[in-house]
C-alpha cells in the first residue's frame, strides 16, 4: 500500500537540513530514486561544510575508527577514519549510505553518531539512507537503531517532475518522450499488487534482471546520447541490460521518432517554413528539446516557431519554463525578456490565472 505521509526529495532535504544537526533522519526508499544525491543538494546548501559519503556496504568494523597505543600512558584511543572529514577541523555533511545493508557491527558503531554529535565539529548535519524492506534487498534494522533515528519514507517521483529534471538536465530527447507517453514506468510497485499489471518496473514479487528507475532512465539517456557510434541493435542490447526488455522496445520507438524531428537549425534558421511534427509526442520532444537548449541567439527565432505549434503544446513550453520553479533561472531570464515571448504572455494571459489565485 502506498504511504500517504511519503515526502518527495525537497521535502526530504529539506527535513534534514532543518533538524540533521541535532538528529539523524533515515530516508527510506526506493532503488535508483535519488536518495544518495541529496548529498550534493546539501553540500550546495551549506558550502561551508564538509560533503562526505560513507558508503556501508564497503565497511567493516576497522573503517570506522582503529586503535591507537600510548604505550608511555598505558591506554588506547580511537581514532576515527578520515574519510569522516573530521581533521579538516570544520562541519561536516555525513551521509551513512545504505546503512540498512551494513553489518551489524558497523551498525552498532555508528549508532552513537547517529545519536550524538560529539566527535563532529558544531554544526555538523548527520543523516542516512536505505531502500525499503519490502524491496526485499537486505536492508534491516533492529528496533533499537530505529529508536534512535527519524525514519521517513520517500516517494518515487512523478512522470512530470521526472520530466521537469530530465529538461533541466539535458537528458535525450527519447527518453523524454517515453516518460511524457508511459507515466507508469515510475509507478511505485506498492500500487501494482500483480507485478503483471506493470512489466516496466521492479516488483518483489517477480525478480527482473532489469527495469525502469529514475536512475536507469539517466543511465539510458547517457547512453542514447552516444548513439551515433552505435547500431540500433546494440543500442536496444544495451537499453534492454539497462531498463528491460519491455521497456527497451518501447523507447526504441522514441529514439527513431527523434530522428525524424526538424533539425534545431532549420527552427533557427526558417522557423516559418521549419517542419512541424504530425504527432502529439513528436511536438511534446520538440517543445522538450526547446526547453533544454534555448538561448538568446534563437529564442526569438523558437517564438515564431512555437506559435505555428497547437494551443496545448504552447502551454507545455511555457508552464514548463517561466511557471517552473525549478527551471533553469538564466534560460528562463532570456525568455522573459524578450518580446515576442512577452507578447505572447500578455495575449494568452489566460494561461497564468493559477499564478493571479
Amino acid at each position: 500500500m502506498k504511504n500517504l505521509y511519503a515526502l518527495s526529495l525537497d521535502q526530504a532535504v529539506n527535513l534534514v537540513a532543518t533538524v540533521g544537526a541535532q538528529r539523524t533522519v533515515l530516508l527510506q526508499g526506493h532503488m535508483g530514486c535519488g536518495k544518495s544525491s541529496t548529498l550534493d543538494t546539501l553540500a550546495e546548501m551549506f558550502p561551508d561544510h564538509h560533503p562526505v559519503y560513507f558508503d556501508c556496504t564497503t565497511k567493516d568494523l576497522g573503517d570506522i575508527s582503529i586503535p591507537s597505543l600510548n604505550t608511555d600512558e598505558g591506554y588506547v584511543k580511537y581514532l576515527p577514519n578520515e574519510e569522516f572529514g573530521l581533521h579538516l577541523g570544520k562541519p561536516v555533511i555525513l551521509m551513512v549510505d545504505e546503512f540498512g545493508k551494513a553489518n551489524p557491527a558497523v551498525k552498532n558503531a555508528l549508532l552513537r553518531d547517529m545519536l550524538e554529535r560529539n566527535r563532529f565539529p558544531e554544526g555538523s548535519i548527520v543523516y542516512a539512507t536505505t531502500n525499503l524492506a519490502g524491496e526485499g534487498v537486505g536492508d534491516l534494522l533492529p528496533p533499537h537503531a530505529r529508536n534512535r533515528i527519524i525514519t521517513v519514507e520517500i516517494a518515487k517521483p512523478t512522470a512530470e517532475a521526472m520530466l521537469e529534471y530530465g529538461v533541466n538536465d539535458g537528458w535525450d530527447l527519447g527518453v523524454l518522450g517515453f516518460i511524457k507517453d508511459f507515466p507508469q514506468v515510475l509507478q511505485s510497485y506498492q500500487e501494482v499488487p500483480n507485478p503483471e499489471d506493470n512489466p516496466y518496473i521492479f516488483h518483489p514479487k517477480q525478480q527482473r534482471a532489469a527495469f525502469v528507475t529514475p536512475r536507469t532512465l539517466h543511465i539510458a539517456s547517457d547512453m542514447l546520447k552516444m548513439r551515433d557510434s552505435l547500431d540500433d541493435v546494440t543500442a536496444q542490447a544495451a537499453l534492454t541490460g539497462c531498463i528491460g526488455q519491455r521497456a527497451a522496445a518501447d523507447l526504441m520507438s522514441f529514439v527513431k521518432l527523434a530522428d525524424q524531428l526538424p533539425s534545431l537549425e532549420s527552427i533557427k534558421q526558417d522557423p516559418d517554413n521549419a517542419k512541424i511534427p504530425t504527432s502529439a509526442s513528436a511536438v511534446c520532444m520538440v517543445v522538450y528539446r526547446a526547453m533544454s537548449l534555448i538561448d538568446r541567439d534563437w529564442v526569438d527565432a523558437w517564438m515564431r516557431y512555437m506559435v505555428r505549434l497547437d494551443g496545448s503544446a504552447q502551454g507545455l513550453f511555457v508552464n514548463g519554463t517561466v511557471r517552473s520553479a525549478k527551471y533553469n533561472q538564466d534560460k528562463k531570464n532570456v525568455l522573459v525578456t524578450d518580446a515576442r515571448f512577452t507578447k505572447w504572455c500578455t495575449e494568452n494571459g489566460y494561461m497564468f490565472a493559477a499564478d493571479k489565485v
